[in-house]
């Protein structure tokens, strides 16, 4: 295939995940060749090079120290990396940075399903890194197909249809923008939420939050409720 000819492929089924205080992007794609073969597109630098984002100085079939450099044009950028698991052909794990990556592999009857777990600390990059990983897949594919079309990365990416890929994965990733939430709006949503929670649970009987009775300016029993919890959405 030639390069010019390159067309980014259907979505890919995504989901983001919350681990803590970070997020796991989960991203699977189908792919026409076995896991042996797929493995080897994971794992062998000269391989790498023709596909993924980085550049690796060595095999990652093995656990241990690596380097993997970050490419845009002209500009590279190494960081640290350690092969957690290497578990021929189905698990590989290892950092990238301060990132997680973890590539599952299970045969199919038409070739492998790969699973990425691509755990990021920032929750508003998760459909970047999608539109990314999901052109660096095409490419991969391509790469075992026979017709390599050169790896696309960095800003090159926004010549083949990155952006119009990061527009979207935030809807199928069921992401929003977010937004600031004031005192005011905190308040509003405090106290809405506890009316729906007194309507819903007070028609089934029950009561989530019994009336404390408080002493009252004049010294009649009042009754005040606790604090409740807040939402923004």
């Amino acid at each position: 295939m030639q390069r010019n000819e390159f067309v980014a492929s259907p979505f890919a089924t995504v989901d983001c995940e919350a681990a803590g205080d970070r997020w796991v992007l989960v991203f699977v794609r189908d792919l026409r060749h076995p896991p042996e073969s797929v493995w080897a597109a994971l794992t062998e630098p000269n391989q790498l090079s023709e596909w993924s984002p980085f550049l690796t100085d060595r095999e990652l079939g093995s656990a241990g120290s690596a380097t993997l450099t970050m490419v845009d044009g002209d500009t590279t950028v190494d960081m640290a990396a350690t092969v957690h698991r290497a578990e021929k052909p189905t698990l590989l794990e290892y950092t990238w940075g301060p990132d997680l990556l973890r590539w599952e592999l299970v045969a199919t009857a038409s070739g492998t399903r790969l699973t990425l777990r691509h755990t990021i600390g920032d929750h508003d990059s998760v459909p970047k890194v999608a539109a990314g990983w999901h052109l660096c897949l095409d490419v991969a594919e391509h790469l075992l197909d026979g017709a390599p079309v050169g790896p696309i990365r960095g800003s090159a990416a926004l010549d083949f249809g990155w952006e119009e890929l990061r527009s979207a994965y935030p809807q199928k990733l069921e992401i929003q923008s977010p937004r600031r939430v004031t005192y005011s709006t905190f308040k509003r949503t405090a106290r809405v939420r506890k009316a729906l929670q007194v309507m819903v649970v007070s028609s089934a009987g029950l009561h989530p939050d019994p009336p404390r009775a408080v002493p009252s300016a004049s010294g009649a029993r009042a009754t005040r409720k606790p604090p409740v919890g807040w939402r923004t959405d």
